[in-house]
């Protein structure tokens, strides 16, 4: 008899719905499929074969994946839906990310200056980083010079 895990949202009470509840389980079943191993390998019991427990549980992972909302990262589930015996299990709440204010600012200055976006990226760099390519590239220019010089 083989194992059976029913994908989330089927069975109420299936084992299935582990994956809505086990957060350690979906981040182990996460890196098993970034590093491509079965979950068996991973915990320590296993040789690196997949077994049908294995196979099952990456499929329900797939479908438990598949249910997550792209860009917020909810499921349908997680909603009340307007009934009164439930509270989400979220809100909404306003979160300000400095680097992400940095960069909009730069992309806004570079907008401003009348140079073409195109192709642009703006990143951000560790300031120590920043200050070893500016070295860098003021002791190239000063090599030039110098062997222009010579």
């Amino acid at each position: 008899m083989g194992h059976r895990l029913a994908g989330p949202g089927r069975d109420p009470g299936g084992p299935g719905k582990r994956l809505t509840r086990d957060e350690r389980l979906r981040r182990e079943l996460e890196l098993c499929d970034r590093w491509g191993i079965p979950h068996s390998q991973f915990r320590g019991i296993g040789d690196g074969t997949w077994t049908e427990r294995d196979r099952v549980k990456a499929i329900a992972y797939l479908e438990y994946q598949q249910s997550v909302c792209p860009q917020c990262g909810t499921r349908h589930d997680d909603w009340d839906h307007g009934g009164d015996d439930e509270e989400d299990r979220y809100v909404a709440v306003l979160q300000k990310c400095v680097g992400c204010e940095v960069i909009a600012d730069k992309q806004k200055e570079l907008e401003d200056s009348g140079e073409s976006p195109h192709g642009m990226k703006v990143a951000l760099v560790p300031v120590a980083v920043q200050a070893a390519m500016d070295l860098m590239r003021d002791h190239d220019r000063r090599r030039r010079i110098a062997a222009d010089d010579e």
